[in-house]
């Protein structure tokens, strides 16, 4: 994270400072949200975006990680009904009753939350896409294709070995080796992240792996983080971890991809940022990086574009993620700037009336969607 506040007003910029402390302090092991204005995580002000969640640390597994394989998610009890899916690339992401695929259309609206937490959410403020071109160094980039041989990732936090997912070493040289391939991309700005699809278990059974702060070092990668994804499981990761976002929550599944604006349909939520948030969480989060105000929305807060939103102003891509905001809504998932959804770095894009037609939605427009209790933040 590359501008968190170290308690409630004071912006400090640190390389990565992650935890389960309040906004008491920042050290080397805490992380906790900015102050009201102060950009973290990538998102950024109006006119220069990353689009990056910044992350904490902890991990989920694949197959090998203390805490068991997570899918960064959980199932139909996170007030909704299964969706029809959705794929990338020819992998299934997650099951169809994962949380990320949940039809929340019909899920009750949180009137608490509503009354106490909404009036914080920037309510006038209008969204803003989050994505881009190459060119413009917008977006969160994927890469894609078959596992590589595997290469080591060594870490530059004193979290980030304890809280990433192990994938031992070939001949016991050490217990992180991801199968990225060495030229993956990554996201630029402050974030770094690397998401890549291993497709080799398609359609059912591929693979995510997801790193924090990135950087090409010697035979593999330097990160603040690591995490392994299993997407045809619904199982989360352990309470109070994080992973390459501050939710603990995978990236990838909640970006506006140009695949799926090309078909016509988006079938899933999408990861959105605030500036403030409580050092709490709901399912499918399981981790928060905020401060101790009950005023202010949870990591994993889920809120829906109201269905009296008139759809005849929105036109080509910005009609379908409307839709797709209506009927499966937003997922709180760093902190960042206000109201900024994240998307997939993709060089066909025409940002131009995304941004102008996005932009007229307001947060007034979103309601805060029941989808379980608010968990606080393990010590």
């Amino acid at each position: 994270m590359t501008g968190i506040s170290k308690g409630i007003g004071a912006t400090v910029v640190v390389a990565a400072c992650v935890s389960f402390a309040a906004a008491a302090g920042c050290s080397d092991d805490e992380n906790v949200a900015p102050s009201s204005g102060a950009s973290s995580s990538g998102a950024s002000s109006s006119g220069a975006s990353s689009s990056g969640a910044s992350s904490s640390g902890a991990s989920s597994s694949g197959g090998a990680s203390s805490g068991g394989s997570s899918s960064g998610g959980a199932d139909a009890s996170s007030g909704g009904v299964s969706g029809p899916g959705t794929t990338h690339a020819g992998c299934r992401i997650f099951p169809n009753d994962n949380a990320w695929n949940l039809d929340i259309a019909g899920a009750a609206v949180a009137s608490d939350l509503m009354t106490t937490v909404m009036p914080k959410m920037s309510p006038t403020r209008g969204l803003h896409p989050d994505w881009g071109s190459s060119a413009e160094d917008y977006g969160i980039p994927i890469t894609v294709g078959k596992a590589s041989a595997p290469v080591p990732i060594s870490f530059d936090t004193n979290w980030g070995p304890r809280e990433s997912d192990k994938l031992p070493c070939a001949g016991g040289g050490g217990d992180f080796c991801y199968p990225i391939p060495l030229d993956a991309k990554i996201e630029g700005g402050g974030d770094r992240h690397i998401l890549f699809l291993a497709t080799d278990g398609a359609p059912d059974k591929c693979i995510l792996y997801e790193l924090f702060a990135a950087r090409r070092s010697g035979s593999g990668f330097t990160a603040s983080s690591a995490a392994i994804f299993a997407l045809d499981s619904n199982a989360r990761r352990p309470e109070g971890w994080t992973s390459a976002d501050a939710a603990g929550l995978p990236i990838m599944p909640g970006l506006v991809r140009k695949e799926e604006i090309d078909r016509g349909e988006i079938t899933h939520a999408l990861r959105f940022t605030m500036s403030r948030t409580r050092h709490a969480y709901i399912h499918p989060a399981t981790h928060a990086a905020g401060s101790d105000d009950a005023t202010l929305p949870s990591m994993g807060l889920r809120v829906r574009l109201k269905a009296a939103i008139d759809e005849s102003q929105f036109s080509g891509p910005s009609l379908v993620i409307v839709k797709a905001m209506k009927k499966y809504g937003l997922i709180l998932a760093d902190n960042g700037s206000d109201w900024y959804i994240s998307g997939e770095q993709n060089d066909t894009w025409d940002m131009g009336a995304l941004n102008t037609q996005l932009g007229k939605i307001r947060g007034a427009d979103f309601e805060i969607v029941d989808t379980g209790p608010i968990i606080p933040q393990p010590d």
